[in-house]
């Protein structure tokens, strides 16, 4: 039998928002992972190349996975709220998962612009087993609430990002408050060019654990 994959509209505080669920691979979920994608004014959407390998990765995992466009993308209501209403949006999302999958541990992960928003809204969140932040864009600075963070963080980073180079990545890293780690990929670029591969691995890996 084939997966399971599903459209939906999700009520935000914005308007609707566009999302697809997707079943495991195999089997019944063991997790519910909310993914979400890079910056909107810079083309992001939740069929980005690199947010496509996160939900892969995941749902190998056994994880059902829901991605969503933020406000003001693809058919999604409202305009771009620099942040601040993304993280709303992605609360709307996950709470609309929870209630779909009430027993379910969460895993949130997302791609730059969406790891800064998936580490706002689960950090303290006691149904979050895990962070997993891909391409932080480090070049732009800590955020401070990380250094109290005691929700478990992988962060997932290229070796060659020019959002975040590895000096960069390191600077922020001593900020950030355990249980963390940091898994570098060997890729050409801020997208993991050459290196998909390794990095759906390494969320595999992850979303097993």
């Amino acid at each position: 039998m084939a997966r399971k994959i599903e459209t939906h509209f999700i009520a935000g505080p914005a308007g609707r928002l566009e999302a697809l669920l997707e079943e495991p691979e195999h089997g019944p979920p063991e997790h519910a992972a909310l993914v979400c994608h890079p910056h909107p004014l810079y083309g992001g959407t939740m069929h980005n190349k690199v947010v496509y390998r996160l939900a892969r990765g995941l749902r190998r995992a056994e994880s059902v996975v829901l991605r969503f466009n933020f406000r003001g993308v693809g058919l999604s209501e409202g305009f771009h709220d620099y942040g601040i209403g993304e993280v709303e949006d992605a609360r709307a999302c996950l709470d609309w998962l929870r209630e779909r999958y009430p027993a379910l541990p969460v895993i949130l992960a997302g791609f730059s612009f969406g790891s800064i928003v998936i580490l706002k809204l689960g950090c303290g969140l006691a149904e979050v087993k895990r962070l997993i932040a891909v391409g932080f864009p480090a070049k732009y600075g800590r955020l401070d609430f990380l250094a109290h963070c005691a929700t478990p963080k992988l962060f997932i980073h290229s070796t060659h990002d020019e959002h975040g180079s590895v000096d960069q990545m390191e600077e922020v890293l001593v900020t950030v408050s355990g249980p963390k780690r940091i898994h570098w990929i060997a890729a050409q670029d801020h997208f993991f060019a050459g290196a998909l591969d390794e990095l759906e691995k390494a969320v595999f890996r992850a979303g097993e654990d």
